[in-house]
């Protein structure tokens, strides 16, 4: 059995797989912000859940950067230099415990969902802020697993801004005074486009990706403005660099926890 928890700004998602990647059992919680109280919720949930069972891996997702299980930056859970791994060894009977950034792990579930896996893809999850995942081959690009193209610098509105700083659902939703779901003026979604294609201009020159999957709370609503964004990428981008493929995700709400199976299974057979 594979245990991956998803652990969000708001909620944490527990799911288990058996042998055939199906999931067998889920549940959710409020996500603690304190560290010392998401480590006790978090304990007693896994062994009152899965306590009695033989678990072979678990992985856990986490939103921000992640380097040998310590979570250096969560900026929506406010947590810097927290020692996850550490806190939770020995969880479960000592399983194997994986920990990767989220939107890492939903791009690798996303990409190996696709029908032929491309050599790059990009996947860039906009929803309360802008979180991205490299993966090359198949698999996290561990190289640039520490990336955050939310936080690329570009110009917009005649200032230097974090890409996500305006282009996020939380800016979004502070600038229309709407959430995504019941915006549906086309001119509107024209701006929104507009303000998403900045990032991605920075991005794909340097990284030329194959395919680019967005998924998030925004692309969710991918029909509304997925075919402007990709005329404006082919419009804006040099001559030389090809503007990538752009699709939604298939799994939206999922991702993150098939991405954990996904990197479960990769992790145990090169042990």
């Amino acid at each position: 059995m594979i245990v991956a928890i998803d652990t969000g700004g708001t909620k944490t998602l527990i799911a288990s797989f058996d042998k055939n990647g199906k999931i067998t059992h889920s549940l959710k919680f409020p996500t603690p912000p304190n560290q010392a109280e998401y480590i006790q919720v978090l304990t007693q949930e896994l062994d009152k859940a899965y306590g009695d069972k033989k678990v072979d891996a678990i992985v856990l997702a986490l939103p921000g950067i992640i380097k040998d299980g310590v979570a250096i930056w969560c900026n929506n859970l406010k947590w810097s230099n927290f020692n996850v791994g550490r806190a939770l060894k020995g969880i479960l009977g000592g399983a194997p415990l994986y920990i990767q950034n989220d939107a890492n792990l939903a791009g690798l579930s996303e990409t190996r969902m696709l029908r032929k896996i491309p050599a790059l893809s990009l996947y860039v999850t906009v929803s309360t802020g802008i979180g991205s995942g490299i993966i090359t081959n198949g698999h996290i690009n561990e190289a640039l697993q520490a990336s955050e193209a939310g936080r690329s610098l570009v110009e917009f509105d005649g200032k230097v801004r974090e890409w996500e700083s305006f282009a996020s659902g939380r800016a979004i939703v502070a600038t229309y005074g709407k959430y995504a779901r019941d915006i549906t003026s086309k001119r509107t979604w024209y701006q929104i486009s507009d303000r998403i294609s900045r990032g991605f201009l920075a991005v794909i020159p340097i990284l030329q990706p194959d395919i680019i999957i967005i998924g998030g709370s925004i692309g969710t609503y991918f029909e509304r403005y997925g075919e402007t964004l990709h005329k404006m990428l082919v419009e804006r981008l040099p001559a030389h660099i090809p503007a990538p493929k752009l699709v939604s995700a298939k799994h939206p709400e999922e991702a993150v926890i098939y991405g954990c199976y996904y990197y479960a299974i990769d992790a145990l057979a090169d042990r």
